[in-house]
């Protein structure tokens, strides 16, 4: 388990009922890992940025429906929440949440893949369940808009996404020079592909139930660890190679690699109130 105080294992997440509260709770365990050094930080400080700006997002009216944006986020959130939280105390999580939970664990892993393997488990299992739980009383059709202005939402980020993984590991950066933003390509198309998976996975949800849900839940279960699994160890000694040279000039340094994601412009334009004891940064 992640090297966390008391006061941290010891709390139960994932029972945000507003963004705000999304924030509060994705800001603890970002404060957390910085005192830990624990790469969970890395996930969290980008999904902190994600959700930062989602919510500027439905304060702007970029949404159809702002109500049911704040709904889905929420519930989005929330997923990863309780996964964190079950992992912190000791209790069960999903198959996914554990592969990315115990990467951040050890150190064979470059922070782009800690990001991937998020991702992963966030995007294309958790988004596709609470999007179709979403719109119970409503054709799923009508979330789509919203559900693409998202990836807009996502795609203007990946500049300042793209800048701070340069600055952690220089050879990234090196690469984006060689070969025509490599980053950029690379978080574009994670993104866009986890998101398009996401939308097909809560539309066929829509379409069954009982034991055929069941049985869905279970296939996407075993394909998303498995995909986990693939992003921590790719196959191919050209691709480990690689990633070995990338994380020989990476920064060791957890702690300040979280802030340095974690103080993005777009992470920053949504502040939070500080608690009494001064300890919130952001």
């Amino acid at each position: 388990m992640p090297k966390l105080n008391a006061s941290i294992t010891n709390k139960r997440y994932g029972n945000a009922q507003t963004i705000d509260e999304v924030l509060e709770q994705l800001d603890e365990i970002i404060r957390a890992s910085i005192a830990g050094s624990s790469r969970i930080g890395y996930f969290a400080a980008l999904y902190r940025m994600v959700t930062a700006q989602v919510k500027i997002g439905i304060a702007e009216g970029q949404f159809d429906d702002g109500p049911r944006m704040e709904r889905l986020d929420v519930r989005f959130a929330n997923r990863y929440l309780q996964a964190y939280s079950d992992y912190c105390n000791g209790l069960p999580c999903s198959g996914w949440w554990r592969v990315a939970f115990e990467a951040a664990e050890r150190s064979d892993a470059i922070v782009m893949q800690h990001l991937l393997v998020g991702m992963n488990a966030h995007i294309n299992y958790d988004l596709g369940i609470t999007a179709a739980q979403t719109c119970t009383a409503e054709p799923l059709e009508r979330l789509h808009h919203d559900f693409n202005t998202i990836n807009s939402i996502l795609a203007s980020l990946t500049n300042e996404v793209k800048r701070d993984i340069d600055t952690i590991s220089p050879w990234i950066g090196w690469l984006d020079r060689l070969g025509g933003r490599t980053t950029d390509a690379i978080i574009r198309f994670s993104m866009d592909k986890a998101r398009s998976y996401a939308w097909a996975f809560a539309t066929e949800l829509s379409h069954v139930e009982g034991e055929a849900q069941e049985e869905l839940l279970r296939h996407k279960d075993l394909f998303i660890t498995k995909l986990a699994l693939e992003v921590l160890k790719p196959p191919g000694w050209l691709l480990r190679t690689v990633l070995w040279l990338i994380r020989l000039r990476e920064s060791k340094d957890v702690a300040s690699n979280i802030r340095l994601l974690n103080e993005t412009k777009a992470a920053g334009a949504v502040k939070l109130v500080p608690p009494a004891d001064g300890s919130l940064s952001i």
